[in-house]
C-alpha cells in the first residue's frame, strides 16, 4: 500500500475521531452532571468529568491538527491512541465486573474498542 493512500484513510479515520472526541468532551466539560444524568449517571463528580473532558479534547484536537501528518507522525499518534483507548477499555471492564454498568458503558466501551482495533490495524500496516 502507498503512503498517500495510507495518509487518505488515516486522515479520514482521524477526522471521525475528532467528531466523536467533540461530541463527548464538549457536553462533559461544560454540563457534566446534566449530560451524565441523561445516561443513567445518580452520581457525578465534574472535576473528573472535565478531567476526562480534557483528555478528549487533547486526543480529538490533535486528530483533527495531525489528520495531514507524516508516516512518523501517525505512528506516534497511533501508539497514543492505542495506550488510551486500551486503558479506558480496561477500566471500562473493571467496572462491568464490579456491577457499574449502565447503557452508556457499553455504548462507550463499544466505541473504545472499535477504534481500538482500527488504531491497531493502521498501526501494524505502518510497520
Amino acid at each position: 500500500m502507498k503512503d498517500n493512500n495510507i495518509s487518505h484513510w488515516l486522515s479520514k479515520f482521524f477526522v471521525l475521531h475528532f467528531i466523536v472526541d467533540m461530541a463527548f468532551a464538549i457536553p462533559l466539560f461544560f454540563f457534566p452532571i446534566s449530560f451524565l444524568t441523561l445516561f443513567g449517571w445518580q452520581t457525578v463528580d465534574p472535576v473528573m468529568s472535565r478531567l476526562v473532558a480534557a483528555a478528549l479534547f487533547g486526543i480529538g484536537i490533535e486528530s483533527w491538527l495531525g489528520r495531514n501528518s507524516s508516516r512518523e507522525a501517525f505512528k506516534s499518534m497511533l501508539n497514543l491512541k492505542i495506550i488510551w483507548s486500551i486503558a479506558a477499555i480496561a477500566g471500562f471492564l473493571i467496572a462491568i465486573i464490579q456491577g457499574r454498568a449502565n447503557f452508556i458503558i457499553w455504548i462507550v466501551l463499544f466505541t473504545f474498542a472499535a477504534f481500538n482495533i482500527l488504531w491497531v490495524y493502521w498501526r501494524i500496516r505502518l510497520k
